[in-house]
């Protein structure tokens, strides 16, 4: 089973990255972009019985380690 895992950073809390890839994309002539914000992208393969206990995994693996929860949110797909 594998896990396609996005985090981004909450509402709120100031994306210095992000500024600087709409600047960027502002410079290039993109006038269009409004604002940027950037995240994480992680893909983990499972051996897991069922949904519910990669969920229970994931889940663990996030707020543990793979996103600060503090400043920022995680979510995930899981694919068979």
């Amino acid at each position: 089973m594998k896990a396609k895992i996005h985090i981004t950073l909450k509402n709120g809390v100031l994306d210095p990255q992000g500024r600087a890839i709409a600047g960027a994309l502002h410079n290039m002539g993109y006038g269009e972009v409004e604002d940027v914000r950037q995240g994480k992208y992680i893909e983990v393969d499972l051996k897991s019985a069922d949904k519910e206990s990669a969920k229970k995994t994931l889940d663990k693996i996030c707020s543990s380690l793979l996103a600060n929860t503090v400043v920022e949110n995680y979510k995930y797909e899981l694919v068979e």
